[in-house]
């Protein structure tokens, strides 16, 4: 990688002083329970690229933890959005319905994995969506039992706070767990060596044994875990999954939610494994930044619940919808998936060079704009304490990076799907520069 200087992105300590200030009053007025990453206060973005009420440019790799995949500011997003907001903002589907609703399902349909008939229900969060899935599922099977995979994360409701590896801060101290929740190893081929299809096996053999399959409504996957530290499975591991649910009519429910709608480089991560699940969860990307989610599956599948059992107050808004339409449609432009994985091409190459000149950097992997870095210590365990001072530099210096693993080890870089090869160069140096003071 060639060192380039840059210019200064920064030009205030940061936090700046109107951050500060504002988080003074942040601190009296919203609750404590919301933590920030990072206290900078956004006034506007544009592309890749945030700044602060201080004036501090930063380049953003977490796209509000992958939502804004077309850049801040994506025009005809906003176009769409606006345009709908002019006619209406809501009716609820339920009560008198509209078209752009019926379109971001019949777009659902087309570009999810399977080739069989499907239909979708669209929420308006991930979490909400994961927990319709699960509904689904067990109306459907008439069972109540959850499998999921260690260092998973689906959301912050009741449900899915017991279907999350991490007790802390999810689940510890808010009351009993929900039940019926049984959790089996990932494959985490940096840390477990293992061949997918062993890691698969051996994930089976304690269903069978604390559940039972026939117990088993479900299997709720990431393909590649987000929050888990970008881990990308072995191959063998999902297909290995997908055979015994389907062997034993469990329904395989893919949390897609962070990974996709092209952030790979394919629409959805799964295609990757050729793993086609039987329910898929959307989020996130889906409407460039309004609150839109969608459970897309099996037809049979879908049609589980009575009519009237599934839809809330704002599910699949008008406004929402309208701007997903036009997400939908850019992404499926002509070479657009091709750019993706030429940015992950470009990630993946900075980031090896990175690993060689930095003893902490024990792995990096991904695919597409969809990147972990695994920071360790000298004996090769996880080590937040580098997180910490890695990703406080790298804010320093104008860039903006996220947390990923269980133990917060892992710099998780999720940029735009749009973002130019000059802010891919800009963030490596700057990423080297930090990494020398981790």
């Amino acid at each position: 990688m060639t060192k380039t200087t840059f210019k200064a992105r920064t030009s205030t300590e940061v936090p700046g002083p109107r951050s500060r200030e504002i988080n003074e009053q942040r601190s009296a007025y919203v609750s404590a329970s919301v933590s920030t990453l990072l206290p900078v206060y956004i006034d506007h973005a544009e592309g890749s690229i945030l700044t602060d009420v201080d004036g501090n440019e930063f380049i953003d790799f977490g796209c509000g933890i992958g939502v804004i995949s077309l850049g801040h500011g994506n025009e005809a997003v906003v176009d769409a959005a606006i345009e709908q907001t002019r006619k209406y903002t809501h009716t609820l589907f339920t009560i008198t319905p509209y078209e752009s609703y019926v379109e971001v399902a019949k777009l659902l349909t087309e570009i999810t994995p399977g080739d069989f008939p499907k239909k979708s229900v669209l929420s308006s969060t991930g979490a909400e969506a994961i927990e319709n899935a699960v509904k689904i599922a067990r109306s459907y099977t008439r069972r109540n039992g959850i499998a999921v995979v260690e260092h998973g994360y689906h959301g912050r409701t009741n449900l899915t706070l017991g279907m999350n590896y991490k007790a802390q801060p999810y689940s510890a101290g808010v009351g009993p767990r929900p039940g019926e929740i049984y959790r089996i190893n990932n494959s985490y081929p940096f840390r477990d060596g293992l061949d997918g299809a062993e890691a698969a096996r051996r994930g089976i053999a304690q269903l069978e044994k604390i559940s039972g399959a026939e117990n088993l409504a479900c299997l709720v996957i990431e393909p590649i875990q987000g929050e888990g530290g970008i881990t990308i499975p072995a191959p063998g591991y999902l297909e290995t999954l997908q055979a015994w649910c389907n062997e034993h009519g469990i329904v395989v429910i893919a949390d897609e939610i962070q990974t996709g709608l092209g952030r790979t480089g394919k629409l959805y991560a799964s295609e990757h494994f050729g793993f086609v699940p039987d329910l898929v969860v959307t989020a996130k990307a889906i409407a460039g930044g309004f609150p839109v989610s969608a459970v897309t599956g099996r037809a049979e599948i879908m049609d589980a619940i009575p009519a009237g059992g599934l839809s809330g107050t704002f599910s699949g808004n008008p406004v929402g919808c309208a701007a997903a339409v036009e997400v939908l449609r850019q992404l499926r432009e002509p070479g657009f998936l091709e750019r993706t994985l030429e940015i992950g091409e470009r990630l993946q190459a900075g980031l090896a060079e990175l690993k060689e000149r930095h003893a902490i950097v024990g792995d990096v992997r991904g695919l597409g704009a969809l990147h972990g870095v695994e920071l360790v210590d000298a004996d090769g365990n996880p080590n937040p304490g580098a997180f910490k001072r890695v990703s406080k530099a790298a804010a320093d210096r104008g860039l903006l990076v996220m947390a990923g693993g269980s133990d917060g080890h892992v710099l998780r870089l999720l940029p735009a799907l749009n973002i130019s090869d000059e802010l891919i160069d800009e963030a490596l140096s700057i990423l080297d520069e930090a990494l020398a003071e981790g």
